[in-house]
């Protein structure tokens, strides 16, 4: 008699991390009392350091020394991980052979450099644009465009506006830091070369949760940021064509950025050094580098059915909620296919402040509320006092989307358990019952709180 084969299930797609995170088992005291795991739903903003990431910084740390400075054993080392770092970072993009690598603070310093190397026209971006992308090119001639209801009346608003003349520079971002939806970054580079002009790329949320193609999509510059791609310590880079690069202003004046110093006088160099003045963050980017280099090694189909699995089990989840709004930019984006690890939602009745103070307070969810950086399209959006945002990705599992569903379902069916008010223009606690440790600096509501999250 044979023995009778068992057939067991697989775990859906994001019932366990992908890959392990520092923080994961972080313990988050509760404002009743007890603790519970953390559920960390706030990776949009800054995503926790892979394991790997943080013991590759273990490693290197003791050679951490000057960068291209020193002749020292150390200094050689440290000299040697900061430049090997521009290989995988692009290798990780497919970037061409010719491409300059820079290494910055985050994507917001990448784009500031990169608008001070635009040569001449104005610079073409959609109001869905976190300010990053935003901002800088107000300082330059430039011309916005409203995003329509489709992505399809989008790309063809964008071509009537490139085909107007004059653009030098379409400025768009690879997925919306608000809602998490895909843009079509081949299409729309294809679409400035047509007319001439140039592409930027606002990579901080794709290059965390997609294979990025540099060469093959024809980007012609791209940023993004280390925090956001599970590294720590505030690295950047923009990686694009150096032509504009190397005939553009030195994005700092200083030491390494200079052939000659003369007193009244400077011949500067060109390259990556021209912008990269003073001592570099070589532990920055060093783990940078291992974070695209261990992203790089994945499996793409497992990576997106991951996060796809939990973005689902929350969508559904939220919709089903009396009360509860699911908002997105765009009527015909593909839900499943053309998204990333981002919802945004907001809960009838509550201050978008408020139901994330609750979530923290009652349930140990930690997620972001407010504008996110992206005024004129919360503002389209009809959600002008902000929303709330659930990012999620290598790290999470579906436990912690099925948490945050019972925590929104248990405020609109019982309300509040706990008194909230205002301090320092956040919601708080009130007679906030929860300890923390002795060395943080500030306990909740005694720092102010920011406008939005910032890269």
């Amino acid at each position: 008699m044979s023995t009778p084969t068992l057939s067991i299930p697989s775990a859906p797609a994001g019932a366990a991390p992908l890959l392990p995170v520092v923080g994961a088992d972080l313990q988050a005291p509760l404002v009743h009392g007890g603790s519970i795991r953390y559920a960390n739903l706030d990776y949009g903003a800054s995503a926790p350091a892979l394991a790997e990431v943080a013991a590759h910084l273990t490693g290197i740390l003791p050679y951490y020394a000057s960068v291209h400075r020193g002749a020292g054993y150390a200094s050689q080392i440290s000299t040697s991980l900061y430049e090997n770092a521009r290989r995988t970072v692009r290798t990780f993009l497919n970037a061409r052979d010719d491409d300059a690598v820079i290494f910055t603070r985050n994507t917001t310093d990448s784009l500031n450099l990169l608008a001070g190397a635009v040569p001449c026209g104005e610079v073409l971006y959609l109001d869905v644009e976190h300010h990053a992308n935003l901002l800088p090119w107000q300082a330059l001639p430039h011309r916005s465009l409203a995003a329509s209801e489709t992505l399809a009346q989008t790309l063809e608003n964008l071509r009537l506006e490139l085909a107007a003349g004059n653009v030098s520079l379409l400025a768009v971002t690879g997925a919306s830091n608000v809602t998490g939806e895909l843009l079509p970054v081949a299409a729309l580079a294809a679409l400035a070369h047509e007319y001439g002009a140039r592409i930027v790329v606002d990579a901080a949320q794709l290059a965390p949760h997609r294979r990025i193609d540099v060469a093959g999509w024809d980007i012609d510059y791209l940023a993004f940021s280390g925090h956001k791609l599970y590294a720590p310590f505030g690295a950047g880079v923009l990686v694009g064509r150096t032509d504009w690069l190397d005939a553009g202003r030195p994005y700092l004046a200083g030491g390494g950025a200079v052939k000659e110093a003369r007193l009244e006088s400077v011949s500067w160099t060109t390259g990556p050094a021209r912008h990269e003045a003073g001592s570099p963050n070589v532990l920055g980017a060093a783990t940078l580098a291992k974070a695209a280099e261990i992203l790089g090694g994945l499996d793409p189909e497992a990576w997106h059915a991951h996060e796809a699995g939990i973005r689902r089990r929350l969508v559904e989840g939220l919709e089903a909620i009396d009360g509860v709004s699911v908002h997105h930019i765009f009527s015909d984006s593909d839900r499943d296919q053309g998204t990333i690890g981002v919802v945004n939602f907001s809960v009838g009745g509550y201050d978008a402040g408020l139901v994330a103070a609750y979530l923290s307070a009652e349930h140990g969810i930690g997620l972001r509320d407010g504008k996110f950086c992206a005024h004129p399209l919360l503002k389209r959006l009809g959600l002008p006092s902000g929303s709330l945002r659930a990012s999620f990705g290598l790290g999470s599992r579906l436990e912690d989307a099925d948490r945050l569903v019972a925590g929104v379902r248990a405020l609109t069916e019982q309300g509040l358990g706990w008194d909230y008010v205002v301090d320092a223009g956040r919601w708080v606690p009130a007679n906030d019952t929860r300890e923390y440790p002795e060395w943080a600096p500030n306990t909740p509501g005694t720092a102010g709180a920011a406008p939005c999250n910032t890269d």
